[in-house]
């Protein structure tokens, strides 16, 4: 068992190393050679990059060092762990790869060919439970103190401010405007790579431990959950079933806290196109 454990770890690290290259494709050969910085601590990096001439890999890491320390603070090392990791190498690619120019000097290319290699890698490194640090965690962390405020809307008020900078610095509005294309592209692109554009996910969990992992959605993921009553068919046991409703890029969460607090859980995700009610698509809004 605890050799299986180490091999699944390893093979995440594989893959973040994988996932880590194709990011820095898209930021060292697209996005930044064009100026195009797009949102969040790359964004910043980039901006930087062109205000003091340091790379703009060791700027990503220098930036997150603290904000993975506070992370490791607050969640503590068991999931901040390969968080730190992707850092790492997310930041050596950008900057091995820096060298090697612009593999295109058209900004409309850029940013979509950048973006969409930036959400691939950044889509991969979720899927093994690890994030790419930055805004990612602050924001989990503003969220645990002010947890009015929507993730979705602090996201995009951070990106907008970073894009709005690079226009001052670059002196250039088809430059920002670029980096806005790119941020949108960004956004919707890493949903397809983790879901394919669902609207949310559904997720019904059978469990010896429904309480412990009800509350951990609760708090970790911020997603309401229903308790359902359900009766084993072979045993006749009386059981409690879970069920939630997540938004996409939550769905990886779910999967990595079930797995860690239960192994043995039975999990069903299913796909839902549509969602009405709090948190979601307001009905009447949506007709009118």
């Amino acid at each position: 068992m605890r050799k299986n454990k180490y091999v699944m770890l390893a093979m995440k690290l594989v893959v973040i190393v994988v996932a880590s290259i194709i990011y820095a494709v898209g930021i060292s050969l697209f996005l930044d050679p064009n100026n195009l910085a797009p949102g969040g601590v790359t964004g910043i990096s980039v901006i930087l990059n062109r205000l003091t001439g340091a790379p703009t890999g060791t700027i990503y890491f220098l930036i997150n060092i603290p904000i993975v320390i506070l992370g490791i603070w607050k969640f503590g090392f068991q999931f901040m762990g390969k968080t730190a990791f992707a850092v790492m190498m997310t930041s050596f690619f950008t900057n091995l790869f820096a060298g090697m120019g612009a593999f295109t000097d058209d900004p409309i290319l850029a940013a979509l060919f950048g973006s969409v290699l930036m959400a691939t890698g950044i889509g991969l490194i979720f899927r093994t439970g690890a994030t790419t640090g930055g805004t990612d965690i602050i924001i989990k962390i503003i969220r645990q103190h002010f947890p009015y405020l929507k993730t979705g809307f602090l996201f995009q008020c951070t990106d907008v401010i970073i894009v709005a900078i690079s226009g001052l610095v670059f002196k250039n509005v088809n430059t920002a405007l670029y980096a806005l294309i790119a941020v949108l592209i960004n956004g919707k692109a890493l949903d397809y790579v983790l879901y394919g554009g669902d609207e949310a996910k559904m997720v019904y969990i059978i469990t010896s431990k429904p309480n412990e992992i009800g509350k951990q959605i609760m708090n970790e993921i911020e997603s309401g959950v229903t308790y359902l009553h359900g009766t084993g068919g072979w045993t006749g046991d009386e059981k409690k079933v879970i069920f939630c409703v997540v938004r996409r890029t939550q769905g990886p969460q779910v999967e990595e806290l079930v797995k860690e607090l239960d192994p043995q859980a039975f999990m069903i995700v299913t796909s839902a196109n549509e969602i009405y009610g709090e948190g979601y698509k307001s009905f009447f809004a949506d007709k009118f």
